[in-house]
């Protein structure tokens, strides 16, 4: 085949009349095939162009990686592959990502950028703290080795996450950066000794030959430090050079390159003075402050890995003569039995069926105190049998279990970035511009005054003044403060919950479930017509058998069984049962089916629901709800905050109105609709309030949506909590309370960590310019700078005392 040149891309031959053609840095390119020119094309719309003039080596186009990694990345496309490490959702799928080689915070601006950019990409969210990047896209735009293979363009490799190659990895990770850092420092040492011989302070005696050996010594020491232990540095620069981004690894790279490309001309020349210690100097630091920073991030995360890997390898599966036989967990199906022995591990999400015992639901709940669980109760994969044997039947495994959710909510909490994340980010971009800048203004200075001191001064200057702490900053804090509440039983399933708590103006409250225990009992019946006490709570519990809410278990059970249900949110249910065509809940609700007024009848304390069919009401069902214990700790710990408090209900007028007059409430009202209740808060955003909703079930889906910040209690359903930017699985209002610490403290220590990173490098920028600080000292400035403020963020995973108000 006749080829007319080598493709712009991947420099491979272009077959004569190619079609793809494309205008790229002012001059028509060709490209040898659709995958280069789209690829190429993608880059150019990006704005990232000038990717073609930095590039060392021509770029891979999807043929021109390697047989195997094309082989592996193909596999990951096929969906009994994917049935494990892809949740679907229509067209779009959701997988989560291990990402190897990420050095710092810029390091996950460029994969999500890049990866947006990518047409059919949704989302694309790295969490810095284990480099794992939550990534949803539409799978008949793009697939998911496609997107592996864009990952890899930009200089980094990904696959799947599991947790046993996700740890291996962790641990090959550390090891490798503890052995740069042994090695560096180890070498330095040497460099040391052997530069300082050469120094005519120690007034040694040294022959030319001698001297000139050990300026080759120490440059054959020197080496390994830059090639080997700061090779991640070089890599990093290369990358973000290639897509015009700028970091702390360019200013690093530069530093030590040219100290060392200085110290090779020093070397070989026999002129100036031999500076091999002072780059093994910041380069040991340089790798200390990095990994003990890399250390403490991994710390933040050690809640979320301590949920991943809490289930067992293995279980105890009843078998159909009734004996237990031992089974991996992925052999597990729903609906199949398991005997809990005391001391195990609940394997999966399930209903009890035998036995009763108390359970341990610490590390999911927050709730320290075990709970009892007997037949019919449901218990959930990751938590503790305590005291007896158990039989359950399995109702979820695998992602479908509540572990999984918390775990994704909880990774994708910290991998948001929020508002102040963001700015930090944008401001170190500008101020390392500003010292690139400068330095090239320092260098011209100190050459015209003291050329020889010109090259040490200007490395000062770049390594002191690298911008990672003001990157660090705030997402080091909100990771540590994200772990910190789950511990405490609160879930954040949004990252910028703790940034906005403190622009909260008023708290909007649902009662039940929420300010009370959400636990009915079924206090009196009085019959309206011809059927009995007994009959009207059959029909009532035939139409709640159909309902999550707390009403259905105060009715308890019926024989009847009810058809054509219909669930109207905020004012009840309607259905058949038999030749009765029925309706339970609000008395105008349930007349209108009839219509007939609203039987009078003298309302005192409790919930008052009406059961009525088609000819008239049958009966009212008084309930009774009680506060929760911790109800008014919580009011009075708004109240502190001047926080404005609202009680929104759709349960009758007078008991809602009792409750809001014993806690003291702004305003209280009752026979609420969802639609009332989204109005209502709306209405409230318009005056310019800022409002957070606490609330409980599918009544409060549209407010908990609509709301600035919304909590849903760890008993709502779960339509309810998907809606909600966090969740109180403790059920303890105290949480809450606690949670209103954290936040304060949390945006008390970004303001610290962000004006100690300003400052820090404000001051030291003019003493490095004007020649007071070596290029040692400022790489242990630059690094404990960095190390501060991670340290500092790792103050929030000590939990706050118990709080009395």
């Amino acid at each position: 085949m006749a080829h007319t040149g080598l493709c712009f891309h991947c420099d491979l031959p272009v077959p004569a009349g190619s079609p793809w053609q494309l205008e790229v840095l002012g001059q028509s390119r060709s490209f040898c095939c659709p995958g280069c020119h789209a690829v190429c094309q993608s880059i150019v719309a990006a704005g990232l162009d000038s990717y073609y003039q930095h590039r060392s080596e021509p770029s891979a186009n999807p043929q021109d990686l390697p047989r195997i990694i094309q082989d592996e990345l193909a596999l990951l496309d096929r969906a009994d592959v994917q049935h494990e490490l892809v949740r679907e959702d229509g067209t779009s799928r959701e997988c989560l990502l291990l990402v190897e080689g990420i050095t710092c915070a810029a390091c996950g601006w460029l994969i999500e950028r890049h990866l947006q950019q990518v047409a059919g990409v949704e989302q694309a969210t790295l969490n810095l703290s284990n480099h794992r990047l939550s990534l949803r896209w539409q799978d008949d735009q793009i697939k998911l080795s496609q997107l592996l293979s864009e990952i890899r363009r930009i200089g980094y490799a990904a696959q799947p996450y599991q947790p046993d190659q996700a740890a291996q990895q962790l641990h090959n990770e550390n090891r490798r950066a503890l052995r740069q850092l042994g090695l560096a420092g180890l070498l330095w040492m040497q460099v040391m000794m052997a530069s300082m011989a050469t120094w005519p302070e120690f007034n040694i005696d040294l022959s030319a030959d001698m001297h000139l050996i050990l300026r080759w010594v120490s440059l054959f020491m020197t080496t390994p430090i830059v090639l080997y232990c700061c090779a991640d540095f070089f890599k990093g620069a290369l990358r973000d050079l290639r897509t015009r981004r700028l970091t702390m690894d360019v200013s690093v790279s530069l530093a030590i390159g040219v100290a060392y490309l200085a110290g090779i001309w020093t070397c070989i020349s026999g002129q100036g003075e031999l500076y091999f210690d002072a780059v093994g100097m910041f380069a040991f630091f340089l790798l200390a402050g990095r990994y003990l920073e890399r250390r403490a991030r991994e710390r933040t995360a050690s809640k979320t890995a301590e949920l991943v890997n809490l289930l067992p390898a293995s279980c105890l599966r009843v078998n159909a003569d009734g004996l237990s036989e031992r089974v991996l967990l992925r052999e597990l199906q729903v609906n199949d039995q398991l005997e809990v022995l005391p001391g195990a591990i609940v394997p999966a999400d399930g209903v009890v069926c035998q036995g009763s015992s108390s359970v341990d639901e610490s590390l999911l709940t927050g709730e320290y105190l075990p709970v009892l669980r007997q037949c019919g109760d449901t218990v959930h994969a990751g938590t503790l049998n305590i005291e007896g044997p158990l039989h359950i039947r399995v109702s979820a495994l695998g992602e479908a279990s509540r572990l999984s959710t918390i775990v994704r909510l909880l990774e994708r909490a910290q991998s948001e970035k929020p508002r102040l994340a963001e700015l930090a980010d944008r401001v170190a971009q500008y101020f390392l511009i500003s010292v690139l800048l400068l330095s090239a203004v320092v260098a011209y200075v100190w050459w015209q005054i003291e050329p020889e001191r010109a090259l040490w001064i200007v490395i000062a200057v770049l390594v002191a003044t690298c911008p990672c702490a003001l990157s660090l900053a705030t997402p080091t804090a909100l990771t540590t403060a994200t772990g910190t509440l789950h511990g405490l039983g609160l879930l954040l399933t949004r990252g910028h919950v703790l940034e906005s708590l403190g622009q909260i103006t008023t708290v909007v409250l649902d009662k039940t479930g929420t300010l009370t225990e959400g636990r009915l009992s079924l206090r009196q019946i009085i019959p309206l017509a011809d059927l009995d006490a007994e009959a009207c709570r059959a029909l009532a519990a035939a139409l709640e058998a159909h309902s999550e809410h707390p009403i259905a278990r105060a009715l308890g059970h019926s024989n009847l069984q009810a058809s054509d249900m219909e669930n109207h949110p905020g004012l009840g249910l309607a259905g058949h049962v038999g030749s009765h065509t029925l309706r339970i809940g609000q008395p105008h609700f349930v007349c209108a089916l009839s219509k007939q007024a609203v039987p009078h009848i003298s309302q005192d304390s409790g919930q008052w629901l009406l059961l009525g069919n088609q000819h008239g009401p049958l009966a009212w069902f008084v309930l009774d709800d009680q506060l929760r214990a911790d109800a008014q700790d919580l009011i009075a710990a708004l109240r502190q905050r001047h926080w404005r408090c609202e009680l929104l209900s759709g349960d009758s007028g007078p008991m809602v109105a009792k409750l809001g007059s014993h806690l003291q409430l702004d305003v209280a009202l009752g026979g609420q609709t969802p639609a009332d209740k989204l109005a209502h808060v709306q209405a409230l955003q318009q005056q310019g309030q800022r409002v957070l909703m606490l609330g409980d079930g599918v009544n409060d889906v549209p407010v908990l949506a609509a709301a600035d910040i919304s909590i849903a209690m760890g008993s709502a359903t779960d339509l309810a909590k998907t809606s909600a930017d966090a969740v109180l699985l403790s059920n303890r209002l105290s949480s809450v309370i606690a949670s209103l610490h954290i936040a304060e403290r949390t945006r008390q220590v970004i303001r610290q960590n962000l004006a100690w990173a300003c400052l820090y490098n404000l001051l030291v920028l003019p003493l490095a310019a004007t020649g007071w600080i070596t290029p040692g000292w400022a790489a242990l400035g630059m690094s404990v700078s960095s190390l501060l403020v991670v340290l500092n963020a790792l103050r929030l995973s000590r939990a706050p005392a118990e709080t009395s108000v």
